[in-house]
């Protein structure tokens, strides 16, 4: 069962760990989309936390190890922090850790890491990891080691196999497909709509002119963002800064469009989406979720701004019959 509306604790490193904190199920991993594959993970540790009468712990990384161990590969973000953060409260996680990955700690000895932040600070019972898990310098330790380490420190350690309804899977293929436009597979992978978040900026009011007003979204850097294209899906208000009293709680049905408007000769590829009805939204400065059901098309360049304005009346059209709006 998830859990609505509840906020998990949060620390930076393991100096925030309170001084008194007692025993607990700890899970790692980066946990980027907190999809299918991480969910059984998480389930597990919640169960086995539950059984113990301990809080569980998730233990993450910033920044992506991948960044420290090959610089210039980090991966495009499924998640922001602050949503993953959320997804993890809502399947019973207690407490969020969130390492400082620096080449110093990519220097531990498997033993040296399992001593560090998963004895002496986290008091571990019990470890839950994926099956391909890989931990310490040079990623020398793995879940046999785990367990082994964990025999000699006192906790048991269990590997989950990563997979969602019988298929292996892991941020790199949803990544992979949201690139390709397949928000509607990733979105089975996830066990929700990918969601980019971000504020709401001026943009060049080309839509309002149109009669189709959007909300010009910034994601943060490394955002994953789906190809070029029209999407069908939802614009939301989050509550992160000031958010206006008649939009707490709004969820608007959405076509959402990806790409540089090369109909107007445009070269900045955005995030904007038109919520379907309201020419009456207020939402600059606003940071909002836009979350993807289902792409309609590919990007296109028209001949003339009536054929453009056709193309819009269509897909808003098909966004109705998607989002049942």
């Amino acid at each position: 069962m998830r859990r609505i509306g509840v906020k998990v604790q949060g620390w930076h490193g393991l100096d925030d760990v309170p001084g008194d904190w007692g025993r607990s199920v700890v899970t790692i991993g980066v946990f980027d989309g907190v999809h299918r594959g991480h969910r059984q993970m998480i389930s597990r540790a919640v169960a086995i936390a539950g059984e113990l009468g301990v809080p569980t712990v998730v233990i993450t990384f910033d920044p992506h190890p991948e960044e420290v161990v090959r610089p210039g590969t980090h991966p495009l973000r499924l998640t922001t922090a602050r949503h993953r953060d959320e997804l993890l409260a809502g399947l019973g996680v207690d407490a969020v850790c969130v390492l400082p990955f620096t080449v110093e700690f990519s220097r531990l000895s498997p033993d040296e890491f399992v001593q560090a932040v998963l004895v002496e600070r986290l008091h571990a019972a019990a470890v839950v990891v994926g099956e391909n898990f890989r931990f310490g310098h040079k990623a020398a330790g793995d879940v046999e080691t785990l367990r082994t380490l964990g025999e000699k420190y006192d906790f048991v350690a269990e590997s989950v196999p990563l997979v969602g309804d019988g298929r292996a899977v892991s941020s790199t293929v949803i990544r992979e497909l949201l690139l390709a436009g397949e928000v509607a597979t990733a979105a089975e992978l996830l066990d929700r709509p990918h969601r980019v978040e971000g504020v709401v900026v001026r943009g060049h009011q080309r839509g309002r002119a149109l009669g189709f007003p959007t909300a010009n979204v910034q994601p943060p850097e490394r955002t994953a963002i789906p190809a070029d294209g029209v999407y069908a899906g939802w614009l939301q208000p989050i509550a992160v800064g000031e958010i206006p009293a008649a939009y707490e709680g709004a969820r608007w049905p959405a076509a959402i469009s990806i790409g540089t408007n090369p109909t107007f000769h445009g070269v900045e590829r955005t995030v904007e989406a038109y919520a379907l009805d309201r020419d009456d939204l207020d939402l600059y400065g606003v940071y909002v979720a836009v979350d993807f059901a289902e792409r309609l098309r590919g990007q296109l360049k028209f001949d003339s701004v009536d054929a453009l304005i056709e193309q819009m009346h269509a897909d808003v059209a098909e966004v109705r019959r998607i989002t049942g709006a």
